[in-house]
């Protein structure tokens, strides 16, 4: 069992930037990738960055590579998604998630626990 919350959500202007965190909480953590994923309003959950909850090579999806950055914080049990130069389309409820694959997926269906979500809001 994972257990996740996230926290850092709230409004931003476009350009600006925010910082997520999510607590990460459980056993064998050794064994799972930590990732994270968007779902805005009648669309899909679409995938961001993974990584490796032991470390290692991080994964960004095409649309954020450039502006987001995931890492990891083990002693304090968290991992955080530093976003800049947001855009208003980018408006969603953000979420972290636990797949027990050790060297990351980009398939949201392999990963098994999710947090609750937190909600980011762009404005033009």
């Amino acid at each position: 069992q994972v257990q996740l919350a996230e926290s850092g959500g709230g409004f931003v202007q476009a350009g600006g930037s925010l910082r997520l965190s999510c607590a990460v909480s459980g056993s064998t953590l050794s064994r799972y990738t930590i990732g994270w994923f968007r779902q805005a309003p009648g669309k899909e959950r679409d995938f961001l960055a993974y990584m490796p909850w032991t470390g290692g090579t991080t994964y960004y999806a095409d649309a954020v590579k450039d502006r987001f950055t995931i890492s990891r914080d083990n002693p304090e049990g968290r991992v955080t998604l530093q976003m800049n130069s947001m855009k208003p389309e980018v408006t969603a409820v953000y979420y972290c998630a636990a797949a027990a694959v050790r060297y990351g997926s980009a398939n949201r269906n392999s990963y098994n626990y999710w947090g609750q979500g937190t909600q980011v809001t762009v404005s033009s």
